[in-house]
């Protein structure tokens, strides 16, 4: 298929849009409802997407689940669901803007445990681009200030736990295709949440049913257009655009949800957004 980097960059930016109208609600329904009874009836509809994708691309459910390493699978199954859980929960607890300041560092710290885990080289000069990330991290954080919340804790966990989830989909691309690896994601996490999200089971609303049902249908409209952006475009050339979600979210947060957009989170959030564009244009420069 012929690459069209200016398609690609047009749905990366609409993927971001479509993520961050999804956190908002997330948002919004997690601050009234229990989280893991929004991410369990999230996972449904994604499930219902991932199966119907799977048929179409591999031919089969069972061609799409056809895999040597099933443990691996299922464990970062296991991880993205934990994640989303997290994650949610920060945007409850944070808000979306530092929230989302905070899990900007996320490809820092891939690049970071690339060696480790993957056995990638990583020069001095991405290294020293991970380090001023993580002093934005620090400046977004301000421990020891006397303004410092616990809260931030959770979404750099998050982050963390997305960064280990990033780097298993790249050791499991190793032996198997995409469309395996998203097969196991959904259906390995919509299980896992459904054995415990229905003990968390709330009445809801009619109107929040509507968001429920918008939560589902951005989810996956969200997860379809990242699809194509990279069947029509290089990762490397549209990655970077991936950090509009900060800037969308970060909207929706101030103008929605009254939320503040403090000095140190702007800062902080630049440094670390900066290391990360810097870490990416490496990694295109030296492969």
């Amino acid at each position: 298929m012929q690459t069209n980097t200016r398609l690609g960059v047009i749905l990366m930016i609409a993927t971001t849009f479509v993520f961050a109208m999804q956190d908002g609600i997330s948002r919004h329904l997690a601050g009234e409802y229990n989280v893991l009874m929004i991410v369990m009836i999230r996972y449904w509809f994604f499930a219902a997407f991932v199966i119907a994708l799977a048929k179409r691309r591999a031919g089969s459910v069972r061609a799409a689940a056809a895999t040597t390493q099933p443990v691996l699978q299922i464990f970062r199954g296991l991880l993205l669901v934990a994640e989303i859980c997290v994650m949610v929960l920060a945007f409850v607890k944070l808000g979306l803007v530092e929230a989302h300041a905070i899990f900007a560092c996320y490809p820092l710290i891939v690049a970071a445990l690339s060696g480790p885990i993957l056995g990638e080289t990583v020069g001095w000069r991405r290294w020293v681009a991970i380090g001023i990330g993580f002093v934005g991290v620090i400046v977004i954080l301000q421990p020891g200030s006397g303004v410092f919340t616990p809260a931030a804790l959770i979404a750099l966990t998050s982050a963390s736990m997305f960064a280990l989830y990033s780097l298993l989909t790249r050791f499991a691309a190793r032996r198997d295709s995409a469309a395996t690896s998203f097969f196991w994601t959904g259906v390995a996490g919509a299980f896992a949440i459904t054995l415990i999200g229905v003990w968390y089971w709330e009445p809801m609303s009619a109107p929040d049913w509507g968001w429920m049902a918008l939560l589902c249908v951005t989810g996956a409209t969200g997860h379809y257009l990242l699809i194509k952006t990279y069947e029509v475009a290089e990762a490397s050339a549209v990655q970077p655009f991936a950090y509009l979600q900060l800037v969308f979210a970060s909207v929706i947060g101030i103008f929605v949800f009254a939320e503040a957009l403090r000095a140190n989170v702007a800062i902080g959030a630049g440094l670390v957004v900066a290391a990360g564009l810097f870490t990416l244009w490496r990694a295109r420069a030296t492969s």
